[in-house]
Order: structure tokens, then sequence, then C-alpha cells
């Protein structure tokens, strides 16, 4: 489902270059519940971010399925995107002035789906997220676990293949986290759907069914659950 091979990602600012990722090659199936670890400055979020479009690898190739997005123009990676990746942020990324279901409804919208496919498809997700009483709230209304919560239904929204969590439960405390985390696994585990994140938690990472384990660019560790 994703397949990346001999990825490397170096930071050129003209004076001094990073060499963030370092010849990684995974493949991640359908289904999987994926941590992606290692201390800071270790490549994690860059990695993720390689695999999601977000950023170009400096070599190697990103398949996902048959498509290879590291040769997609940048039109062609937004659209890509819009269509088959889910992402989670640490800072949650909702539009303030939007509700929580206007916030939902925003892919679907550029997707071009019409209303009444937004209202239900909104509706559905924000009841699996236990959010069907804050449906008409701004994000300066909710918590912080509430906001993080509407993110993941927005993920959900455009039906992707899978979704990129980047450190999510960063700013969160520990019920949220435990709330969050168990909506995630159980669709995960009702509809197949492909997590991978990027973190530090060792409550996401003891959720896991895979670990890898990053280090100085380097994949120093891959273990299945």
């Amino acid at each position: 489902m994703i397949k990346i091979t001999d990825i490397t990602k170096t930071y050129d600012d003209g004076k001094v270059q990073v060499k963030a990722v370092r010849g990684v090659s995974l493949q991640i199936e359908k289904g999987e519940f994926t941590a992606i670890v290692g201390p800071s400055g270790s490549g994690k979020t860059t990695l993720l971010n390689v695999i999601g479009g977000l950023d170009t690898p400096t070599t190697g190739k990103v398949l996902i399925g048959e498509q290879d997005i590291s040769q997609l123009s940048d039109n062609e990676l937004i659209d890509f995107r819009l269509h088959h990746i889910g992402f989670v942020f640490q800072s949650y990324n909702l539009i303030p002035v939007l509700t929580a279901k206007e916030n939902v409804e925003f892919l679907m919208l550029l997707q071009k789906r019409d209303e009444a496919y937004r209202n239900e498809r909104a509706n559905q997700l924000l009841e699996a997220v236990g959010l069907a009483d804050q449906i008409n709230k701004k994000p300066n209304e909710m918590s912080g676990g509430q906001q993080q919560r509407v993110a993941v239904a927005r993920a959900l929204a455009s039906k992707p293949d899978f979704v990129l969590a980047d450190e999510p439960t960063a700013n969160l405390d520990s019920k949220s986290t435990t709330n969050l985390l168990d909506i995630m696994y159980k669709l995960n585990q009702d509809e197949n759907m492909t997590f991978v994140f990027s973190t530090h938690d060792q409550r996401v990472i003891d959720r896991a069914t895979r670990v890898i384990t990053v280090e100085d660019g380097k994949v120093v560790s891959d273990q299945r659950f």
C-alpha cells in the first residue's frame, strides 16, 4: 500500500547540509497501526512528511499504491493528498472561524461533494468521535482533546487510503489521549483504516501493532506485535 525505497532527504541552506533521512526503505500494508519513534532530530517527522507528500525526497521513490508521488508536480500532489491521505497534526490546524461540522466538511467541499453527502458524513464522523453535541462549536469553544477529535474526523472525511498523525497526543492530557487513541484504534479495527504515527508518546507506542525506530535518519529497528 505504501512503499518507500532508498529515501534520502537533505536540507541545504547554502551554508550547512542536514541529512534528515538517510536511505530508508519501508513497506506499510493496509490496516497497520504503526508508530514511527525516535529522539528529537532523528528524522521521524521528516520521514512522515515525505510519505505524505508534504516534503519531496532528495532521492528515492514513494509509492502509494501504484503512484510514485515523488514524481508529481505541486498541483498534482495537492490533488493526490486531497483524495488519498488524511492528516492529523499536533497543533490541530482547524480553521478558527468555522464550526466543528464546517471544519469536517471543508475537505469534502474541496472534493466538490454535494451538500447532502457532506452533511450526512460530517454528522456521522462527529458522532463516531463522540462530538455529536459539539457540531456547532468553534475551535476556541472546545477543549484541546475535543479539537483533536474534530481533526481526526476531518482527516477521515475524504475517505483517505490512510491517515498520517504527527505527534497527535503531544498537547493532550491523559484522559484526552486515551479517548483519542480508543477512537483511532476502533477505526483501525472496525474499518481496517491504516494509521501511521510520528510520536514520542509511550501510550501511542503501547497501542501500536508495529514500531519503527529511527535514529540519525536511519531505521534501526522495525518490530511487529
